[in-house]
């Protein structure tokens, strides 16, 4: 897959990223908070499925050799999605996710200074701090309205 392609396929995920906690936030006020995130994930898992039967590609075989935390990614996400959910009604989409994104950005500089689990390992320089900054200054200032 080329660059530009990678690229493409981030934006898009960016997009829907920003739209789905608006959509799980309507979805709760019909069906509860915890409920909608539930629907949400299996949504997403049936949507998931579908994509795997159709690829024809499964690669199972290295499951049984994974850490136990490594299962834990989806707990994380659920955990973000009924924040999320949580969050847009009382602060809005935009404030919502530039914190989620400062949050997750400042996060994974300090995955890829230490190298946590394996990947990155590119150090904290200046530029890097001078965008994080900037990226909090932008999110305060969403906020701030």
């Amino acid at each position: 897959m080329s660059n530009l392609l990678t690229l493409i396929i981030v934006v898009c995920a960016g997009a829907a990223v920003a739209l789905q906690p608006s959509i799980n936030a309507r979805l709760a006020q019909k069906a509860g908070l915890l409920e909608s995130a539930c629907i949400s994930f299996a949504v997403g898992t049936l949507g998931l499925g579908i994509a795997l039967l159709i690829s024809g590609k499964t690669n199972v075989r290295g499951l049984h050799e994974t850490a136990w935390w490594e299962w834990t990614g989806g707990i994380l996400g659920a955990f973000f999605v009924s924040a999320t959910i949580l969050a847009v009604p009382k602060i809005g989409t935009a404030a919502t996710m530039a914190v989620a994104i400062a949050a997750q950005l400042l996060t994974a500089l300090v995955l890829d200074h230490f190298g946590l689990f394996g990947f990155g390992g590119m150090q904290i320089d200046l530029k890097r701090s001078l965008g994080a900054a900037l990226l909090i200054i932008g999110a305060w200032i969403i906020v701030r309205h």
